[in-house]
């Protein structure tokens, strides 16, 4: 893989479009990954992500709009361009009859890796993905985690600059979901750009930068940092003590209290628009005494990424 200058744009499009007859799925989505930058796009499904990966992968053409992936225009050459990228898609898109070395050196063929490279990169993808012992069981007989790794591994094989990750670690363990994110940063130090689609967000939060898709459109981008420094409509409590499940439904009755998300052992609670996060805890607070319930505490919460795109949404359908 060629080294490129940090900062230096490897993936660009204007005013992506894609539709489906009358249907719009992109709606002039413009983004830009730079070399060494993990981009994330967030969005629930039927959003457009997979759309618009496809897209930039030149695999589907766009319907209007234009798109350069590391230096080639992708509308007008995409055979050319596809040799620059790599792609995980979500599902597993390689051959489950045949082993999994076998999947490699086809992969291999497919990217015209001479032998000597080719040779180099399987010995590659077998050390550094932990293949070696899979070598030759069937693909379809892999562990999930093991089968993600496959994909990883040809997707890497052509040394791409650029790498599209569709729901890369759906299903799989955290430890498989760690070892990943390391593989991911350590592409991203050698230069390559990689554009990311997750759901979830303390994934996200590993981003450099993200944007929320919704309904074909981007509606928000930044850095996790500077999401998580917007000011949201809807304040935040959290509540903590032993009869949270009571106290939830003691407090969804508060005309205050917008909605109640329950986690093991405490509460948040997001509240309406304009409220005082402090008065509406002090009253809540009396609600439970006078119920004879024990909390331990109730204070004005941080918000995490999916509070923000919670209350982006909220914004864009008002």
């Amino acid at each position: 893989m060629g080294a490129e200058a940090p900062g230096a744009p490897l993936v660009h499009a204007r005013g992506l479009v894609r539709r489906f007859g009358s249907f719009t799925a992109v709606d002039g989505v413009d983004l830009q990954v730079d070399a060494g930058e993990v981009f994330g796009l967030l969005g629930a499904n039927g959003a457009g992500k997979t759309t618009t990966i496809r897209m930039l992968c030149g695999t589907l053409p766009p319907s209007a709009g234009q798109a350069e992936v590391a230096g080639v225009d992708i509308v007008r050459h995409p055979r050319r361009a596809r040799g620059r990228i790599g792609y995980v898609t979500q599902g597993f898109a390689l051959y489950g009859e045949l082993s999994l070395a076998e999947n490699l050196v086809l992969q291999a063929g497919l990217y015209g890796l001479p032998a000597r490279q080719r040779r180099q990169r399987l010995a590659w993808a077998l050390e550094r993905l932990e293949l070696g012992p899979w070598r030759d069981t069937r693909a379809a007989e892999l562990p999930l985690g093991y089968r993600r790794r496959l994909d990883f591994a040809a997707a890497l094989l052509h040394e791409p600059r650029v790498l599209f990750l569709d729901e890369p670690t759906s299903g799989v363990d955290p430890l498989a979901r760690q070892e990943f994110w390391d593989l991911v940063y350590e592409l991203a130090g050698q230069g390559m750009a990689i554009l990311v689609t997750t759901h979830y967000m303390d994934e996200a939060a590993f981003c450099d930068r993200l944007a929320l898709m919704h309904a074909g459109r981007l509606l928000l981008e930044d850095t996790p940092r500077g999401l998580l420094g917007r000011p949201l409509p809807t304040p935040l409590l959290e509540v903590r003590g032993r009869q949270c499940a009571a106290c939830a439904k003691l407090f969804e009755a508060h005309p205050g209290v917008r909605e109640i998300i329950p986690h093991a052992g405490y509460l948040r609670l997001r509240l309406q628009p304009g409220t005082d996060p402090r008065q509406v805890a002090a009253t809540l607070g009396q609600a439970a005494r006078a119920g004879g319930l024990e909390i331990d505490e109730i204070r004005p919460a941080r918000p995490d990424l999916e509070d923000v795109f919670v209350a982006v949404l909220e914004e864009a359908a008002a």
